[in-house]
């Protein structure tokens, strides 16, 4: 088996995709209806639309029993991400890319693979439109239009998502959303010689939520999050699910002082509703602030000092600081 070659452009490639707010998106019928008509068309048992992460292939639509979630060093995916065009495999038991492949050497073993590479508005490759045969076979020319007709339809979704600046469970701004208007901000605070702050927050033990109990679990705590931090803060300051189990607030007109108070007392929120709610799992979170430098400063920089102050925190907390 020859495991995926990684793009030259892979960290802009994983930057376009983590922005585009595709892995944080709860919307799948949109592709749903896409690669049930993908498996009609074409007669096969697996059809899939597919993200390939830093280490995962997701799936954000499967039709057929294929895991979710598969490694991308094992995934099809991983090796059609790799140019634009398609990528077709008439029988994988001729192909010394995947002969060996534990897709292909288990029962029933993939035979036949086709997929398309599906951009997003920026032109950056995110995953794949594929469908998948447990026997060899043919796809000519007309095929491969109609494949690549479906995966102009998959690219229209995700153009919309992108184009979004709403995270769809949370209601909170997305990465997408905080981007923007976080320059607006750090443009206007300069302006008026404001101080301008950054609360950045962890969920602590998200991943364990979701794997012990379940991604509607997960989904409960991620809302009550959002809930606590519209309570907590006020209607100025610009609350943000920056991705998976991260979240963002901007406190404009506060320094770094200002801000700290704020985020204790969101962590008191926080214990109290641990109080009155009797879930399975515990709400908790590590946090850490920055005050913006206007002088040596740009956004990036702002981001990476607020993460780096979690760390520190939680560096300290495992010395029983």
């Amino acid at each position: 088996m020859k495991a995926p070659a990684i793009p030259a452009n892979e960290s802009e490639r994983l930057r376009s995709l983590r922005e585009s707010g595709l892995l944080e998106s709860p919307h799948h019928l949109p592709y749903d209806r896409l690669t049930r008509l993908a498996k009609r068309l074409f007669n096969v048992p697996l059809a899939s639309v597919n993200l390939i992460d830093e280490h995962v292939q997701v799936a954000q639509s499967v039709e057929g029993f294929a895991a979710a979630v598969v490694p991308r060093n094992l995934s099809f995916g991983g090796h059609t991400i790799l140019t634009h065009v398609p990528l077709v495999v008439s029988d994988t038991h001729n192909d010394p890319r995947f002969v060996d492949n534990p897709m292909v050497t288990a029962s029933p073993g993939v035979r036949f693979y086709a997929g398309i590479p599906l951009r997003l508005p920026d032109g950056a490759i995110a995953g794949t439109f594929c469908v998948m045969d447990y026997a060899p076979r043919d796809f000519d020319a007309g095929d491969l239009r109609v494949l690549n007709d479906l995966a102009s339809l998959a690219e229209d979704e995700f153009a919309a998502v992108c184009a979004a600046t709403t995270d769809d469970l949370t209601g909170l701004f997305n990465r997408r959303g905080f981007n923007q208007f976080a320059a607006f901000a750090l443009s206007g605070a300069k302006r008026r010689a404001e101080p301008l702050t950054l609360g950045w927050m962890d969920l602590d033990k998200f991943q364990q939520i979701n794997d012990r109990y379940g991604h509607s679990e997960g989904n409960m705590a991620l809302k009550a999050m959002a809930d606590l931090m519209r309570a907590s803060f006020r209607e100025a300051d610009l609350l943000v699910r920056y991705g998976g189990d991260e979240f963002a607030v901007l406190f404009a007109d506060t320094d770094e002082k200002g801000a700290w108070i704020a985020m204790q007392y969101l962590n008191e929120q926080v214990a109290l509703y641990n109080q009155r709610h009797l879930h399975p799992w515990s709400l908790t979170f590590s946090w850490g602030v920055c005050e913006f430098d206007h002088q040596h400063s740009d956004l990036q920089q702002w981001l990476k000092g607020a993460d780096d102050k979690i760390l520190a925190m939680k560096q300290q907390q495992s010395l029983g600081g």
